[in-house]
C-alpha cells in the first residue's frame, strides 16, 4: 500500500514537472506593451538631475536627439529582465543621435546605484534620481518599468509598459525617422 502511494505521488510530481516545462517552453517572451498615453504628441515634461556617474542631465539640452527615458527600480524583477536589452539598445544607438536615460522610481539612491554598478550601466547610459517622485508624477508613472520615447523636437511619441526589448525600441526609432 505504501509503495502504491509513493508511486502515485511520484507520477503526479512528474506530470506537474512536465506540464510546467511545456508551459515555460511555449510561452511568449515577456515584452513591453505600447499603451495609449495622454503625453503622446505633447512636449515631454522636464527632467533635470545629477547623473550617478557625475555630470548633469537636462532633457531640454538633448533637443535634436531622440531620448529614451526608462523609469526603473533595483527591486523590480522586470527591470532586471530588460536591463540587458536597454544596454544593447544604448550601445547600438550610441552614434545615431539617440540618448538613453534611466530614472529611479521609488527606490533608494544606494540601491539604484548598486543596480547600475551590477549591470555596468554607466558605460552605456546615465541614470538620475527622481526626488520625491516628481518626474514619475509628471509622466504618469505608477510602476516600473515604464519607458517613454521622445523625438528630436521634445515630443513624447511612445509609452511602453513592462520590460522593453531592443527590437521594440528600434522599431519606435525607425517610425520616428520614417
Amino acid at each position: 500500500m505504501r509503495r502504491h502511494v509513493v508511486l502515485v505521488a511520484a507520477l503526479v510530481a512528474l506530470v506537474a514537472i512536465v506540464g510546467l516545462s511545456v508551459l515555460l517552453v511555449t510561452r511568449q517572451p515577456i515584452s513591453a506593451s505600447p499603451v495609449p498615453s495622454a503625453l503622446v504628441g505633447k512636449s515631454a515634461p522636464t527632467i533635470t538631475g545629477a547623473e550617478f556617474g557625475g555630470g548633469t542631465f537636462s532633457l531640454s539640452s538633448e533637443r535634436g536627439r531622440i531620448v529614451v527615458v526608462n523609469f526603473f527600480a533595483s527591486w523590480c524583477g522586470p527591470c532586471q529582465v530588460e536591463e540587458p536589452n536597454l544596454i544593447t539598445f544604448a550601445w547600438q544607438q550610441r552614434t545615431h543621435g539617440v540618448v538613453v536615460l534611466g530614472v529611479v522610481f521609488n527606490d533608494t539612491i544606494a540601491a539604484a546605484q548598486a543596480f547600475d554598478v551590477k549591470w555596468g550601466t554607466r558605460q552605456f547610459y546615465s541614470s538620475i534620481a527622481d526626488p520625491n517622485g516628481t518626474f514619475a508624477f509628471h509622466y504618469g508613472v505608477t510602476s516600473p518599468p515604464s519607458t517613454f520615447v521622445i523625438d528630436t523636437h521634445g515630443r513624447v511619441v511612445a509609452e511602453l509598459l513592462g520590460p522593453v526589448s531592443s527590437a521594440q525600441l528600434n522599431n519606435v526609432i525607425a517610425r520616428i525617422r520614417a
